[in-house]
């Protein structure tokens, strides 16, 4: 059973940064391909950000490009998402994914999922 769990969220001024982290168990790491989602306030989950399973490749949406960055660390089963110059738009509870592949996370996620943490960017 793999079990991702989230952590980092928190209420930040517009502007400023959080680094979200997803420490993964129950498989080997490596064999992961990992992502971060989000769900806004009333509205459907969406895709944030994608990395291969040695970070070699990443993606991201458009909306965060330049300002968030994802990475991960193989020896420590954790996958971080750096969020910088946030905005209030950026105000969601943030997911972790993972699945069973060699591609990048799709936009429709992947077969495990964290429980979620939240970040909220005051104006």
């Amino acid at each position: 059973q793999v079990q991702l769990v989230e952590s980092g969220g928190g209420l930040v001024q517009a502007g400023g940064s959080l680094r979200l982290s997803c420490v993964t168990s129950g498989r080997t790491f490596s064999t992961l391909t990992m992502g971060w989602f989000r769900q806004p306030p009333g509205l459907e989950r969406e895709f944030v950000a994608a990395i291969s399973l040695y970070g070699t490749s990443t993606r991201y949406a458009d909306s965060v490009k330049g300002r968030f960055t994802i990475s991960r660390d193989n020896a420590k089963n954790t996958v971080y998402l750096q969020m910088n110059s946030l905005k209030p738009g950026d105000t969601a509870v943030y997911y972790c994914a993972a699945e069973d592949s060699a591609r990048l996370l799709s936009q429709f996620g992947g077969n495990y999922w964290g429980q979620g943490t939240q970040v909220t960017v005051s104006s």
